[in-house]
């Protein structure tokens, strides 16, 4: 009972404490239900409905929803409009939260899934209280399966159906396929949405008065909202991104490199003169060999700097392990090199890297020197918060897993802008990367090392790296003989030591406002400035949330602590 008590607090909090959100609220619920209002009181004071006005409740209700769905109609795709948001970002992350628009989304679509209970129901007892009143000579089930407004109803509830419960996070993560394909039915269900009013059901003639041009019925008897005329905006829009989304994919691109890392991530290597992108952000990738239709996203993992596209991946679905498969670098090969990366290698004193960190690169030629690496696609690149980082006077780059990814580009990039002197706004910076296992640490190892031996300034950059795993006797045998005296950590070879356990994270905010408020953190800062300290997650959502809520928590007048989470 304590723990559901203390979930509804937390809720409650995050939904109605904060300003933002509150904000938020406000304007999306209370735009509903003015909206449902209009829709309400236009039919129940229209005198030409006043034969459908006799069904009362029910169809002012139904017609209420219905206006409703038109404005979650028109509100749904517009999340999705990823070439639109990417160029409107760095001018309106003022006004609204461009990185949160797969959230946003998922509001439209619940609101979209009760408004569409609450239509639906209401229709049902419309269309029985038609056959009992005879206000038009009709029976419900006519209604309901035989006139365009009954058909396509239904479509888009069984449409709603498949897309809702593959788009569950559990069903995606298990399997993306269902998720990627039945998400495709959206063309079929707006497609349904703009001709749903087509049947003709609110009109003041008992019998429907169609025509053979579009829209098929005659406005002169025909008086519904016509909410069609604003909802296709969105969708022509989201159509036409589209057609050049598949256009640009389709300039050149190869594949050049193929490597495998002891982590058993593997790297993908990519040549597209075309592309260009700053740090932090995402792209999709599809391989025809291995789905014809499916894009999937991964962070880019390379600089702007650097003379590739690089990406690295886990083969932890169908389509990852297809993947290896494909490229040569499937189970058995990643099984190997994970398993000489649980060795605990000591660094060499002089700087000679140990196998942590090394990599191999998969054979891809034939004899005559014939590349046999697949065709790839790339689509993007896409706006993430982390390419915000430098306008935090202090970030926090925290990564959980394989959600450390975009902060291996970051890092990259900061580390050349580093060497130019251009770093704008930031002045610290604070990486924190939380990994289950030690094999983790492998593909890592080397640009964490590059970018730790080039700090001229040993308090530029601070990690601070957590292992979580329960470590086994052989393991913490090989930490005690090599860790004593020795310069660099022999888990991850770099001078930070690992930690082990989970971070405490009250604790690390509550210290870097200390630190910071105290004038030691920031030398010749005054200590009454404000200091802009933002955090940038890339991680499982559990662990964002107490993320977030330490960090808001840790808010003072002169120190503002602000938290930004990647989403695909």
């Amino acid at each position: 009972m304590a723990a559901k008590e203390n979930a509804f607090m937390t809720w409650f909090r995050s939904e109605f404490m904060v300003p933002r959100r509150l904000l938020f609220n406000v304007l999306w619920y209370g735009s509903h239900l003015a909206v449902f209002a209009y829709g309400w009181y236009s039919q129940a004071s229209n005198k030409r409905l006043a034969a459908l006005n006799g069904l009362k409740f029910s169809v002012w209700t139904s017609r209420g929803a219905g206006l409703v769905l038109g404005y979650d109609g028109f509100m749904i795709l517009v999340p999705m409009l990823r070439n639109v948001i990417r160029v409107v970002r760095p001018k309106m992350m003022w006004l609204f939260p461009a990185d949160e628009n797969i959230w946003f989304h998922r509001q439209v679509a619940y609101s979209l899934a009760f408004w569409a209970m609450v239509h639906t129901t209401a229709h049902y007892v419309n269309f029985i209280n038609v056959e009992l009143t005879q206000v038009r000579p009709q029976t419900a089930l006519d209604i309901h399966y035989k006139q365009p407004g009954g058909i396509t109803g239904h479509v888009l509830l069984l449409i709603m159906l498949l897309m809702y419960t593959t788009a569950h996070h559990k069903v995606r993560a298990q399997c993306f396929e269902a998720f990627w394909y039945t998400h495709h039915l959206a063309f079929f269900f707006m497609l349904g949405l703009y001709t749903h009013a087509v049947g003709c059901f609110v009109r003041d003639s008992a019998e429907p008065d169609f025509k053979s041009t579009f829209p098929f019925y005659s406005t002169g008897h025909c008086l519904g909202y016509e909410s069609w005329r604003f909802t296709v905006w969105p969708g022509l829009i989201y159509f036409g991104e589209r057609i050049w989304r598949e256009i640009r994919a389709r300039r050149e691109t190869e594949l050049t490199k193929v490597l495998v890392h002891p982590s058993g991530a593997m790297e993908l290597r990519i040549k597209k003169p075309s592309f260009k992108y700053t740090a932090g952000q995402w792209l999709f990738v599809q391989v025809p060999d291995v789905s014809k239709f499916q894009w999937h996203p991964f962070t880019i993992t390379s600089a702007p700097e650097d003379p590739y596209v690089s990406i690295h991946i886990r083969q932890v679905g169908d389509w990852t392990k297809a993947l290896g498969d494909r490229l040569g670098a499937g189970p058995d090969v990643v099984a190997a090199l994970t398993k000489d990366a649980m060795k605990a290698t000591v660094k060499d004193e002089k700087g000679a890297l140990g196998s942590r960190g090394d990599f191999v690169e998969v054979a891809n030629f034939d004899p005559s020197g014939r590349s046999l690496l697949p065709r790839i696609r790339i689509d993007g690149p896409y706006g993430a918060p982390a390419e915000d980082v430098f306008n935090s006077e202090v970030a926090i780059l925290i990564g959980a897993g394989i959600g450390v990814t975009p902060f291996a580009s970051i890092l990259k990039h900061i580390w050349y802008r580093q060497k130019r002197g251009k770093l704008g706004a930031l002045r610290r910076v604070e990486f924190i990367w939380v990994c289950r296992d030690a094999p983790s640490f492998g593909w890592f190892q080397t640009l964490l090392q590059e970018v730790e031996d080039a700090q001229a300034d040993p308090n530029f950059l601070r990690m601070n790296i957590y292992l979580t795993q329960k470590i086994g006797e052989d393991m913490l045998w090989n930490i005690a003989v090599n860790d004593a005296g020795a310069t660099f950590d022999p888990l991850t070879l770099l001078r930070s030591r690992t930690l082990f356990g989970r971070p405490d994270w009250k604790s690390i905010y509550t210290n870097i406002r200390m630190a910071i408020e105290g004038g030691q953190y920031l030398p010749g800062r005054e200590a009454s400035l404000k200091t802009k300290v933002g955090t940038y997650f890339c991680g499982p959502g559990a662990l964002a949330k107490v993320i977030r809520e330490e960090a808001l928590a840790a808010n003072t007048p002169t120190v503002s602590f602000s938290f930004y989470k990647e989403h695909f």
